[in-house]
């Protein structure tokens, strides 16, 4: 089964710029935080954590070989290979949306960045380091990061305009008189 990819549609950059801008900027403020909890609170001190707002958020080391969230453990190698497949997949794949709208840009570009941030902590230390820690007591969500908070929301922020974007490439089609092609 052969998989075809249309070509870009004339006029658009293959790399949007922004989406590079944005991507740079999520990894160095994610490689930053990282280093900086890294060596404030220490590898060797796993246990210690600053209380940002009470008990709700708090900042303490750890470690995550898995997923965002702490999900799927032990699963570096598989996520690697995800990530180095998809960045290139995810810079190309701004130039295949149709809205030009700065915000779509951006939504690519924490996608992009996202996944870097975690592939260099993966590529660099076999392992994705993860200090944001939030809940109630001893209720709390897993550990997470700048880049997995990149990502979520850019993944959040992408299903919503796809989901809007179907209703108005629906409402442009039934606009249409019979004798135009679809819009597209």
């Amino acid at each position: 089964m052969k998989l075809a990819i249309p070509p870009v549609p004339r006029g658009r950059r293959r790399v949007e710029p922004g989406v590079v801008a944005t991507a740079l900027v999520v990894l160095a403020l994610d490689q930053i935080t990282k280093y900086w909890i890294s060596s404030t609170l220490g590898q060797n001190d796993p246990i210690h954590s600053v209380e940002i707002v009470g008990n709700w958020i708090r900042f303490s080391y750890t470690t995550n070989s898995g997923a965002a969230f702490g999900m799927f453990p032990a699963a570096t190698l598989v996520f690697t290979v995800i990530a180095i497949v998809a960045v290139p997949i995810l810079l190309l794949a701004r130039a295949y949306v149709a809205d030009r709208a700065w915000w779509i840009t951006v939504v690519f570009g924490m996608l992009v960045g996202g996944t870097l941030g975690n592939l260099v902590d993966r590529l660099r230390m076999g392992h994705v380091v993860d200090f944001i820690d939030v809940g109630v007591g001893t209720v709390r969500w897993p550990s997470f990061n700048i880049a997995d908070s990149s990502f979520v929301v850019g993944i959040i922020l992408l299903a919503i305009y796809l989901s809007f974007a179907g209703e108005k490439s629906e409402k442009l089609q039934d606009d249409q008189h019979p004798d135009q092609p679809y819009a597209v």
